[in-house]
């Protein structure tokens, strides 16, 4: 154990070099979605699986660093946020042990949580990371991720500095916005999304992709309720959001 309390006596050998002169201006909240948490951890460092990720925080607050925050951990795979495709070359990538929605979600404790928020102002005092660049594993690969699901305390994080929260308007099923539909709404939809940093395409039409992409945003905005589908509820907290985030587009 170091003087900063992270154990580094285990290393993952899936990294690579950053490209020269990229920023590192991301961080990526990911769940493990393992059973266990010394098996996640030998996964994250075994050569066989090619994933890995900077950091590693278990149940009871123990941190882990896995690859060194200078390389290029293999912790995102394919995504995008705000036109950027190659996440891991510019992202700081934090794992936090939680069964996953495979095998047994469940809350995230307040140890683990505030692990969490001191290595996530660890790593800000090295590296400036917008709070629009503080994202869900779902943010960025909607058609793939769930994590860190929407048990994950994102209000708690923001309130001690660490990326973006807006209260949820309270659930409303009026009629919405759904997969099928097309047209001006369907596209201003996707705008904002787009604005905001998701990987959507300005269409028109409500396919798979937009579907994905508001199931994400639900999960990490409005958990209530996660249905892929824009209902008022969605749609307010989505535009109060979007009034704060500097535009991806602009």
């Amino acid at each position: 154990m170091t003087p900063d309390g992270i154990d580094r006596s285990f290393a993952s050998p899936n990294h690579g070099l950053r490209p020269p002169g990229t920023p590192i201006d991301h961080l990526v909240l990911h769940y493990t979605g393992m059973r266990g948490e010394d098996a996640a951890r030998d996964w994250l460092c075994d050569p066989r699986s090619q994933v890995s990720c900077h950091y590693l925080v278990y149940e009871d607050g123990r941190v882990f660093q896995l690859v060194d925050e200078n390389q290029r951990a293999w912790h995102a795979g394919k995504s995008v946020w705000r036109g950027v495709t190659d996440i891991n070359s510019r992202s700081i990538g934090i794992e936090i042990c939680n069964p996953g929605h495979e095998f047994g979600y469940k809350l995230f404790g307040d140890r683990q949580i505030e692990a969490v928020i001191g290595l996530c102002r660890s790593v800000f005092s090295r590296h400036f990371i917008p709070p629009h660049q503080v994202v869900a594993h779902s943010d960025i690969a909607p058609t793939r991720k769930a994590d860190p699901g929407e048990f994950f305390p994102w209000e708690w994080l923001a309130a001690r500095g660490i990326g973006l929260f807006v209260p949820p308007a309270p659930l409303d099923h009026q009629p919405a916005l759904g997969f099928g539909d097309g047209g001006e709404e369907v596209l201003a939809l996707q705008q904002q999304l787009s604005d905001i940093g998701y990987g959507v395409p300005k269409t028109g039409r409500f396919g798979e992709l937009t579907q994905a992409v508001v199931r994400a945003f639900q999960r990490h905005w409005r958990p209530a309720h996660i249905d892929g589908v824009v209902d008022a509820s969605t749609r307010d907290t989505l535009s109060r959001l979007h009034a704060i985030v500097p535009s991806a587009n602009a």
